[in-house]
This record gives structure tokens, C-alpha cells and sequence, in this order.
């Protein structure tokens, strides 16, 4: 196993273990399967076990299979608070509290602010006392390091990143998504911090393995080094010395001996120029089926009227590239969740973006396509209604 540092100069597995999609038994986790997928990880040198509240079951599994194998001390629990659901400082103490007992632990070795999307939500937190809070549970040892997950533009990332002293981050990032989100630029400005950057999403749920156009999966077949698809994801992400852990959401021992057997020679600087024209041919071959072409390079932005466009077009090209689901569900975490309103209906049509797109895109007339598929009535009310409870002034609970 290769292992990177974390901010203080421990080691890290680069791979680590995405505890969200163990296999399920009836309506709960297998445990006795999981138990051995774990420790089949745990053998092969992966010391970073990444769960969070709101995973169904996640964290009691986690809890009882490192207490009753005797390797709690050995290895690092990462969970998170699910800043969502709270509304007091008492709250906070409350999840924190209930994660412990979960997870059979008085400490917690890195934990996240989970899914923040905009600068909005971690300056509620701040309202209601959760530098003092971090500060104060840092100090008596029940965390050990601090940090958020993150889902939303590059903008907001850069100002959460830099509001406070963070122990390390956790950003979707793949070959696809490398300028959507937090991206390449989020990447290197908090490795240029000397903050660890934990990826999630390596290959978007699978879809870069098992939903790959034909013509892509064509390409990697034929490919002399005989990679399989999952192998060519995370190789990309070990080549670049920035990525600390890349987690992988194992389900099955198969899955754990190659993910451990990659992640134990893709060094950093390892893959050719030949490697990497491959790996554009294949985004090339996955972008075929784009609606728009859109680069990210966001020379658009800033809106006058706050409109997210590259953000709107990427989630609609992924109702293409992927699945409908897919899109709406990317379009719901990263756009419409932002404290002010992104949506193509804020455009008043100024045409400021259409002169700075280095594509000559139409942008004003495929914002109004993208909107029409990204929002039809029952996503309409649903975004609403999200909004509505993430954004009110949260009473005192």
C-alpha cells in the first residue's frame, strides 16, 4: 500500500474505504460480509474508514466490526456532522455525541462539515458556535482533525478553504470532474495550503465503469497496458501528488484486492503522455453525447444576475452522458442549493456571457433547454422546498 501525509505528517492510505454502499441483507448491512471486505482492506494496509450520520447503518457496522476485531487504535474513522439537520449548538453535541456511541469510540481521528455547497451554509454554523465548539472538542482530543466535504462551484470552495484553519477537505473529483465543483483549481490551492484533499466520487458512482459509451470501453479494452476502466480512474487520481486518499466504496473482496493492488504501484508522475492522450480520447468519446459544449473554463462568469451557467450546462450534459436521474440529481446538489438563486431564469438576456465563451456557445438560448430539462414541475417544487428549509432562520431546537 502506498501511503501519503496528512497535515501533521502521519500517514494515510491512499486508498481508503467509502463506507456507504456495503451490501444489504433484507433492510440492513450485511455485516458479516462487510466484516470481511473490511478486514480484507484492513490486511492490505488501508487505514482510513470513511462513514458519515446520514449513511443508513453505516456507522453502528464500522463501530462493531473495528471493536470487535481490536483494530480501533490502528486505524482512522472519518464521519461526518450533518450540518443540514442542525439548528443549535446543542444539536451539534447531540450528533456528535450519538456518532461516538455509533461508533464505539470516544474520538473521532477526521471529521467533516458534511456537504456544504455555499459559503452560506458554514457562516450558519459559524452563527451558532462551531469554531468554539471545534476548538473546544480539538482540545479535549475527541477530534483529531478537521475538515468539510464539498459539493458546489470552485468560487465557494476557495472562500470556505480559506476562512479557517482546516485540517484537511473531502471534493468530488474524477477525470470528468475535473473543472466542475471544487475541480483542479480547488485541488491545488489546498495542497498549496499543505491541506489533504480526500476524494470522493473517484468514478461518479460507477458511471466511469459501467455506464462508459461503447466506443470508450472500446478504447480502454484495446489499450496495451490492459487497465480495466476502474484502474485507468483511480491511476489518474494517484498520478497527481495533490490527491491524498481517494476513497472507493468496496462491496466485494475482488473490488478490494485490485483497488489495493492499484493503489500500491500507481505512484505519482507514473502514467505516460500516451496514458493521458488516452484518457482525453476517452472524455472526448463521453462528451460525444453532450447537449453542450461546454468546457467549464468559466471565462462566462460572473453573471450579473448570479445565474450558475456552467454549472446548469454540466448537470444537463449529464442527463446525457449518464441518466436523466443523474443530471437532475448533480443539477440539485451543486447549483440549486446555492444561498442566492442560480437558477437560467435569473438571465435577463445581456449577453455579457456569449462575448467572453471561447466556444461561441449560444448560451442564452441552451440555458433556457437546460432549465426546461433540469426542472420539470416536481423537481420545481422539491428544490423549493429544500431551499426554503436550508436557507429559513433556523430556530433554536
Amino acid at each position: 500500500m502506498q501511503y501519503r501525509k496528512n497535515k501533521y505528517g502521519n500517514d494515510l492510505s491512499v486508498l481508503g474505504y467509502g463506507c456507504m454502499r456495503f451490501t444489504k441483507k433484507g433492510n440492513s448491512i450485511d455485516i458479516d460480509k462487510a466484516e470481511k471486505e473490511i478486514l480484507a482492506a484492513y490486511n492490505a494496509g488501508v487505514n482510513y474508514f470513511d462513514t458519515a450520520y446520514i449513511y443508513p447503518g453505516s456507522e453502528v457496522a464500522v463501530g462493531e466490526i473495528l471493536s470487535r476485531n481490536h483494530i480501533r487504535e490502528k486505524v482512522n474513522i472519518a464521519t461526518k456532522l450533518p450540518q443540514y439537520l442542525i439548528g443549535s449548538r446543542e444539536a451539534i453535541d447531540r450528533y456528535f455525541n450519538e456518532e461516538l456511541s455509533r461508533l464505539k469510540t470516544d474520538y473521532i481521528d477526521y471529521y467533516l462539515m458534511h456537504h456544504l455547497t455555499d459559503v452560506a451554509m458554514w457562516e450558519k454554523l459559524k452563527d451558532i458556535g462551531i469554531i468554539d465548539w471545534i476548538e473546544k472538542n480539538k482540545k479535549e482530543g475527541k477530534i483529531r482533525n478537521i475538515g468539510f466535504s464539498y459539493h458546489g462551484n470552485t468560487e465557494n470552495f476557495l472562500k470556505i478553504l480559506d476562512d479557517y484553519d482546516w485540517d484537511f477537505c473531502q471534493i468530488q473529483y474524477n477525470y470528468i470532474d475535473d473543472v466542475s465543483q471544487a475541480g483542479v483549481a480547488g485541488l491545488k490551492a489546498a495542497a498549496a495550503k499543505n491541506i489533504p484533499v480526500i476524494i470522493m466520487e473517484p468514478l461518479r458512482g460507477g458511471k466511469l465503469v459501467d455506464l462508459l459509451p461503447a466506443e470508450a470501453k472500446k478504447t480502454i479494452a484495446s489499450n496495451e497496458r490492459g487497465w480495466t476502466p476502474a484502474q485507468w480512474g483511480f491511476r489518474w487520481l494517484y498520478n497527481q501528488p495533490e490527491v491524498t486518499v481517494v476513497l472507493s466504496g468496496m462491496n466485494s473482496i475482488e473490488m478490494v484486492e485490485e483497488n489495493c493492488k492499484t493503489a500500491s504501484d500507481a505512484l505519482p508522475g507514473h502514467l505516460t503522455d500516451a496514458d493521458m492522450q488516452l484518457i482525453e480520447k476517452v472524455k472526448e468519446q463521453i462528451k460525444a453525447s453532450e447537449k453542450v459544449g461546454c468546457t467549464g473554463c468559466r471565462y462566462c462568469m460572473p453573471c450579473p444576475k448570479g445565474v450558475d451557467i456552467p454549472g446548469i450546462f454540466r448537470a444537463y450534459n449529464t442527463m446525457y452522458s449518464e441518466t436523466k436521474f443523474d443530471g437532475r440529481k448533480q443539477y440539485f446538489q451543486t447549483v440549486a442549493l446555492s444561498a442566492e438563486p442560480p437558477f437560467a431564469t435569473q438571465c435577463v438576456n445581456c449577453g455579457k456571457c456569449e462575448k467572453h465563451c471561447p466556444q461561441n456557445l449560444p448560451i442564452r438560448e441552451k440555458l433556457k433547454e437546460a432549465d426546461k430539462a433540469l426542472r420539470p414541475f416536481p423537481y420545481k417544487v422539491a428544490i423549493s422546498v429544500a431551499r426554503k428549509y436550508l436557507f429559513r432562520k433556523r430556530k433554536k431546537k
